[in-house]
């Protein structure tokens, strides 16, 4: 049986992802080397469905991704697999060009090496630069405001070329937001390395008492509140836009938002959370954060209309799964 490729299929959408593919009859290979992930995610996945296999690699390691594509009937490949972090990108940029960039040339390579078109790439609303809003797919694209959306904007113009040069190639490039909350069986859900980047997590930690504090960058933006705006979307939403833009690959490139197309302050979030779960969140505010934008949501027709894909849950939905994936989480 043909498989479906996954890198980084052990992190937070990755993962996400996985779960919605398998429940559509997909057979997956995942790929990741835990880098912001944990092994445990594999056992949790497994509960809920078995259909794949795991490789411990790294996309950047070519010998041993040419390996997997030796040994398996791969139709196409979904690309997570890389670094995150906007605020750690600004202080080690080398770090994050190395790895988001180079893996997606090497997982292009090997893809046209061994005839598999299909491909799509998980992008990120940071290619928009500090744009209009709401972001529209057909928008020039401004510099971005940190490395971390660079990597992303590279690897999006590299694919495009890769599709210009091979007409049999299809990408759908699925450019997203802000992803919170977890699977409704609360088994996977966020839970990165170390201290959360992500404001969501953040929230779970304080509201568990891990973490003493929220801290808030900064509440002197251009906004109702003066805290950043941004288009949360819940992680299965987000995923089932993964495999309807897989479903629906055709020759050349496609662009997709994937967001609600509405926009929610950090502190309507932490707001939220507290009146969803009946848990308080204290909070500080801070400096802001260097690379962060004021607003950013997004403009999702296009991926309704071409897709038949709408996010269905709503800032409740995304609180109340986030604490019940964090409560199930030992201390």
């Amino acid at each position: 049986m043909m498989k479906i490729l996954v890198t980084g299929g052990a992190g937070y959408i990755g993962s996400h992802t996985c779960v919605a593919l398998m429940e559509q009859g997909y057979s997956l290979i995942i790929v990741d080397n835990f880098s912001n992930s944990k092994p445990p995610v594999l056992e949790n996945l497994r509960k809920l469905n078995d259909n794949f296999i795991f490789y411990n690699v790294d996309v950047t390691d070519e010998e041993a991704l040419e390996q997997i594509f030796l040994k398996h009937d791969i139709e196409g490949v979904i690309h997570f697999a890389g670094y995150k972090a906007v605020g750690e990108s600004v202080a080690e940029p080398l770090k994050y060009y190395l790895n988001n960039v180079v893996s997606t040339m090497i997982l292009a390579k090997v893809c046209k090496k061994y005839n598999v078109n299909k491909f799509v790439f998980s992008s990120s609303a940071t290619v928009y630069g500090e744009n209009k809003v709401p972001f529209k797919e057909e928008m020039e694209l401004l510099p971005t405001t940190n490395p971390y959306g660079e990597t992303k904007a590279m690897s999006e113009r590299i694919l495009m070329d890769v599709a210009k040069a091979n007409p049999i190639f299809s990408v759908s490039i699925l450019r997203y937001f802000n992803p919170v909350g977890a699977h409704e069986s609360g088994l996977i859900g966020e839970d990165p390395n170390g201290i959360p980047n992500n404001l969501m997590p953040y929230i779970t930690k304080v509201a568990k008492g891990d973490l003493e504090k929220l801290r808030v960058f900064g509440n002197d933006y251009p906004t109702p509140d003066g805290t950043g705006v941004r288009d949360y979307i819940h992680v299965m939403d987000l995923a089932e836009g993964h495999v309807a833009a897989y479903k629906h690959l055709s020759k050349g490139v496609h662009i997709y938002n994937l967001g609600t197309g509405k926009g929610t302050s950090v502190l309507e979030l932490v707001h939220a959370f507290e009146e969803a779960n009946g848990i308080k969140v204290p909070f500080q505010i801070v400096e802001r954060r260097p690379g962060d934008i004021a607003v950013c949501y997004a403009d999702a027709s296009k991926a309704e209309k071409e897709l038949g894909w709408k996010a269905k849950r709503n800032i409740v939905d995304m609180c109340r799964d986030a604490w019940r994936f964090e409560s199930r989480q030992s201390r």
